[in-house]
């Protein structure tokens, strides 16, 4: 079965902008769960521009599905994700003046960093996921790093059309093939939307889609229950 997994970010977006309570990040991860997400996922940045470490208490304590703690690859989040145990942790590049994740990781040029952070993750029961470029020198990276789980970046996907597009596409999808070939779980997300998820999901060997900023937009019109019961029901005609 192909697992949706909803990032909760930008409703914390949306609340920080005023501050107070509302919209409540916990709450919109409770409604997700009953329109059948699969788990939860949540980017706790350095600037905490969003999500912040009382969301991520909250989380680990009141919810019943997974959580995915997407995180940068510092000293900081490692503590962090050691002390809440999340079911997962994917580990993301992150710069303080992007407006949101601009590309994948460069598993392979950072691997004296990641290779005792992935060590000690594993080792305190947290699945770590590194979210990569589908570009086979990130994947034989992650082989290497002994990392169990990829996520591929869907952005450049997402964003071009026609030929470059299908290229991008089938980039992803020799990339997934080679990760499971390699005993690696590979997962996507980024840009997704319900005009652009069908192709993707359809790529066999793609366990998980993580998908936030869309779910949450369509959900000011049609509520968030509807959003993610349709994307969902899109991934599914994919299969």
């Amino acid at each position: 079965m192909l697992r949706l997994g909803v990032n909760i970010d930008h409703v914390a977006t949306i609340r920080n902008a005023r501050g107070g309570a509302h919209p409540d990040p916990v709450a919109a991860a409770m409604l997700a769960a009953k329109a059948g997400a699969d788990g939860i996922t949540a980017h706790l940045r350095e600037d905490r521009r969003h999500i912040t470490d009382e969301d991520i208490d909250r989380l680990t304590a009141s919810m019943s599905l997974p959580l995915n703690l997407e995180m940068a690859a510092t000293a900081e989040m490692l503590k962090i994700a050691l002390r809440h145990r999340p079911h997962a942790a994917c580990i993301v590049p992150e710069k303080r003046e992007e407006r949101t994740t601009e590309g994948g990781l460069d598993a392979d040029g950072h691997r004296e960093t990641l290779g005792p952070m992935i060590a000690r993750l594993t080792e305190a029961g947290v699945r770590v996921s590194l979210f990569i470029e589908p570009d086979p020198r990130q994947v034989d990276a992650a082989i290497r790093l002994k990392a169990p789980v990829v996520e591929f970046h869907t952005g450049r996907y997402a964003h071009r059309e026609g030929e470059a597009r299908a290229e991008e596409l089938r980039r992803i999808a020799d990339c997934a093939a080679l990760a499971v070939k390699n005993g690696i779980e590979p997962h996507a997300g980024h840009g997704l939307t319900f005009d652009n998820v069908v192709p993707v999901a359809a790529i066999p060997q793609i366990a998980e889609l993580n998908i936030g900023h869309f779910l949450i937009g369509e959900a000011i019109f049609i509520g968030l229950e509807e959003s993610v019961r349709r994307m969902k029901a899109l991934m599914e005609s994919a299969r």
